[in-house]
């Protein structure tokens, strides 16, 4: 029964995030091209794939317990949403799950997997509706700020509320435990809140801040390339027609 709840939680929450996403997109995000079902697909799937591969490699931080690892499988994520919009972004960060499950497994109860997700989606959503708002550097950058941000917020609250005890619970290890392995690597780390506050809170900053660097300086790079190949089917298009 614990498992099904947790299953039926997390498709819920997909849903309401997917809902979320396209009503968004359809009210702010004006300069979204129209993009064919083909082009669309192939190009979710290009970019979740290369997130599942990079959220296999997982970086362990000094100042946090073991299974708070970083990964970079936001950076291809960042660039889809930019260059597809929110709805493709949160796609693509459900699809980067599914692969990395295909290629390793779980190894934290699906709990970690799933807090990926959702977390993710908390930094990849609002840093393309600013971007998607008014598109250029500035709104870029701004956006990855507010991305960040809302992640950071988000994902410490949830970890606080919902991730810590369930993890707790699916893996059959006492919150004491858990607070325990906190305390090995930072002895203010006592309770629940300590844990957040000096573990998950930089975490989800480090994070923010190197996959917003790096996206920041790749997107505007790769982004002549994409739209590059846009312009060339619209002109067989145009021949076509």
């Amino acid at each position: 029964m614990e498992n099904l709840t947790f299953i039926l939680t997390c498709l819920a929450i997909f849903a309401a995030i997917m809902l979320v996403a396209a009503f968004l997109q359809k009210k702010l995000c004006r300069d979204i091209k129209a993009f064919s079902g083909t082009h669309y697909i192939t190009y979710t799937a290009i970019f979740a794939a290369m997130a599942g591969v990079l959220m296999l490699v997982e970086i362990p931080l000094p100042f946090a317990p073991p299974f708070y690892k970083i990964d970079l499988s936001e950076l291809p994520i960042l660039i889809c949403t930019f260059y597809l919009g929110p709805v493709a972004g949160v796609t693509a960060e459900l699809v980067k799950v599914l692969v990395k499950l295909l290629l390793k497994g779980t190894t934290t109860a699906f709990v970690g997997d799933f807090a990926n997700f959702a977390v993710g989606c908390s930094f990849v959503l609002p840093a393309s509706l600013v971007y998607h708002a008014r598109p250029g550097r500035k709104s870029a950058l701004i956006g990855l700020v507010v991305g960040t941000l809302c992640m950071t917020v988000f994902g410490s609250a949830f970890n606080a509320v919902y991730l810590l005890p369930k993890f707790a619970a699916l893996y059959g290890m006492p919150m004491e435990a858990i607070i325990g392995m906190g305390t090995k690597v930072n002895s203010h780390i006592t309770s629940i809140s300590t844990l957040v506050l000096f573990a998950v809170v930089p975490f989800n900053l480090l994070k923010g801040a190197v996959v917003s660097l790096l996206t920041f300086l790749l997107y505007k790079r790769i982004s002549p390339l994409l739209h590059k190949g846009d312009a060339r089917r619209a002109e067989r298009k145009a021949k076509k027609a």
